[in-house]
């Protein structure tokens, strides 16, 4: 994922398969997933033993999953990377107004809150060390095409290169999650972070 790789590099291989295998095993592997991503967020150093604690599961379970803790980091990654797919497919970015697209996905993406936040943590990034994470997602490129859509037909502006908008996107997302977690409400974060980024990308 490109454009978050510029603010943090990659993830690795996806130790145990991909997040949606199905049946029991699957279904612990997501709550382990979902029970790191919360505990990292909030202690970039907590253990495994940490996160079976929140996952309500054994330490030896999350073993069996991901062997050292550098592993699970790396699968974080790439599950990052399809919650980022899943939320644009959400926003449907190539429908309606650019701005009003490019606003739902905003609001997708900081819905996904604990997860990206992850992804800024300077004290994780020695373990993001996938090969696909600083290649351009089918996200990257959808929001590339929505900006340059929204440039075509005048609502953004067009002395600013694509690109840069969509890091401006980013660089938003991270500081309003900031703000929610020093005491704003959520949809203060996200309006604040909404009305920057109109003010920002348009003429």
């Amino acid at each position: 994922m490109n454009t978050v790789a510029n603010s943090s590099t990659g993830t690795g291989s996806r130790p145990g398969g991909g997040s949606g295998s199905g049946g029991a095993r699957g279904r612990t592997r997501r709550a382990i997933l979902d029970a790191a991503t919360s505990v990292l967020a909030k202690n970039s150093g907590a253990s495994l033993g940490d996160v079976a604690t929140a996952a309500g599961v054994g330490r030896t379970t999350v073993h069996r999953y991901f062997p050292e803790r550098s592993d699970l980091v790396r699968a974080l990654g790439a599950d990052v990377l399809e919650k980022v797919a899943a939320a644009t497919e959400r926003a449907r970015v190539e429908s309606g107004a650019a701005l009003d697209a490019l606003e739902r996905l905003c609001q997708e993406l900081f819905e996904l809150g604990d997860a990206l936040s992850l992804v800024f943590d300077d004290s994780l990034s020695a373990a993001w060390n996938w090969e696909g994470w600083e290649e351009d997602t089918d996200a990257d490129r959808a929001l590339v095409r929505l900006v340059e859509r929204g440039q075509a037909k005048g609502e953004f502006d067009t002395e600013l290169d694509a690109q840069w908008i969509a890091e401006v996107l980013w660089a938003l997302l991270y500081a309003a999650w900031e703000r929610s977690r020093q005491g704003s409400t959520k949809h203060e974060a996200l309006t604040l972070c909404l009305r920057t980024l109109r003010k920002a990308a348009t003429p």
